[in-house]
């Protein structure tokens, strides 16, 4: 899992595998879901610090699980 942030522009994306993306599909305007043959992704979010989901709030457990691998 890969997740980068362009703060200039506001845009959030987090990809989940390398796997091509066979179609997009958007939830409303800002949102954008990559999915594979197997599943979701990758996802592109517009405005995701003014919309409130910046910055990223995870329970304890899934970030020590990241840390660990």
């Amino acid at each position: 899992m890969n997740i980068d942030y362009d703060e200039q522009e506001d845009i959030l994306f987090i990809r989940f595998n390398d796997e091509p993306v066979e179609r997009d599909i958007s939830y409303g305007w800002n949102v954008n879901v990559g999915m594979t043959a197997k599943g979701i992704g990758q996802m592109t979010i517009l405005d995701a610090k003014a919309d409130g989901l910046l910055p990223l709030r995870l329970p304890q457990a899934v970030l020590q699980q990241a840390i660990v691998g």
